[in-house]
């Protein structure tokens, strides 16, 4: 059999480009022209040929903050398989992705919500610190430090982004699980990480019913002998079970808690996530990801890449326990501009719904899968055309 032959995408048809106003107003074109290089392949050029360079200029770039400066970019004493980046440096993400904002940025909005039964919410960044360092006080409480690992098995709510913050803040590592599995696989992520705590739901809507989380959740703590404590909100307000001793309700740890919280002194390559494979072909395989890589890396992405600033609004249609979740979270907010979350599928009550989502929160930058672009245009364009977007100018797509 033959294999099929690569598309030549320099014959394919452009049906968009730049015009003055976006290629003036893009931070790429800025940062490259800061640097003496003129243009977008100038600055690939440059990028390849010296890494380390490039890298030590995106941290100033994105005004990464540093509690102690690293003393290189890139060592490669070991070799290229065993780099080490921005060796010696200490940095928590959190401090720049929410805390340095403040307290210029206090009152923008850095936080939208739209759950699937059509309730919002939104936190400014000043609201947002408060929540993290509330949670953040609050597993402190339930014995969680450094370098302790928190299962966070919940969907798409204002309290996941929460979570994730506030774990990276007190130094522990968190597990982002895919919030449609079940017991064993949720499980499998909890035992090889040997998960201290675990975050839940009691629930979550989806298509006009409430899946009840909270029973899965207690049969995937069932299965993993390490979780000691089971941390719970309160998303649909339906009865579950409770076991003494173990499970406290989010809310009632939150609001015991300080408003204020240092963060940990990390070093750029202390671990914040420890993220798995799907498992589909094969046992799941976890990826440790740390403070000054990561969370740079989307960083750079959305800003240089999907141009965002800090008049921007990013909605990134996904789980927490797929890579493009943890992402926009840390990406956007370290990029300076807002992060829209909906917990719900795309096309519920009417296939509109992910266009609705767009306008009623002035999405600026789209993000969605192949798989959900095919499934929308099976629709027709009748859905799409009905909403101008006005606000949306990017739309990426991966997966």
């Amino acid at each position: 059999m033959s294999a099929e032959p690569i598309a030549d995408l320099s014959a394919q048809r452009v049906v968009w480009q730049p015009g003055p106003a976006q290629i003036e107003r893009s931070r790429a074109l800025a940062f490259a022209r800061r640097h003496g290089l003129d243009g977008w392949d100038a600055l690939v050029e440059e990028a390849t040929r010296n890494p380390a360079w490039f890298w030590g200029a995106v941290s100033e770039e994105l005004g990464l903050v540093w509690t102690q400066k690293f003393e290189s970019v890139l060592d490669l004493t070991d070799g290229p398989e065993w780099p080490r980046w921005f060796d010696g440096g200490r940095m928590n993400y959190v401090t720049s992705a929410v805390d340095r904002w403040l307290p210029e940025r206090a009152d923008v909005v850095a936080l939208h919500w739209e759950g699937e039964d059509g309730a919002t919410s939104s936190l400014t960044f000043s609201e947002l610190a408060e929540a993290v360092n509330r949670m953040a006080n609050g597993l402190r409480h339930l014995g969680i430090g450094k370098g302790d690992r928190v299962g966070i098995y919940l969907p798409m709510l204002a309290e996941t982004a929460i979570a994730t913050l506030a774990c990276g803040k007190i130094g522990a590592v968190f597990i982002p699980i895919f919030s449609g599995y079940g017991p064993e696989a949720a499980a499998t992520r909890l035992n090889d990480a040997q998960a201290r705590v675990l975050i839940t739901a009691d629930g979550f809507y989806r298509r006009g019913r409430i899946i009840p989380m909270k029973e899965t959740a207690d049969a995937a703590v069932a299965l993993s002998p390490t979780v000691e404590r089971v941390l719970v909100v309160r998303r649909t307000g339906s009865d579950v079970a409770w076991t003494q001793g173990r499970d406290s309700w989010w809310h009632d740890v939150s609001n015991a808690a300080a408003p204020d919280c240092e963060p940990v002194d990390t070093a750029g390559d202390d671990p914040y996530m420890l993220i798995y494979t799907s498992g589909t072909t094969g046992k799941p395989k976890g990826a440790v990801h740390v403070h000054a890589g990561f969370p740079v890396k989307a960083a750079q992405d959305l800003a240089f890449c999907f141009d965002v600033q800090h008049d921007d609004v990013l909605f990134w249609l996904t789980d927490l326990g797929w890579m493009m979740g943890p992402w926009a979270i840390a990406g956007g907010l370290i990029a300076g501009g807002s992060v829209l979350l909906y917990e719900g599928t795309p096309d519920f009550p009417e296939p509109d719904r992910l266009w609705q989502v767009v306008e009623r929160h002035g999405a600026t930058v789209l993000g969605i899968s192949p798989t959900l672009i095919r499934s929308l245009m099976a629709k027709g364009d009748a859905w799409v055309t009905r909403h101008p977007m006005e606000s949306l100018r990017t739309l990426g797509s991966t997966g």
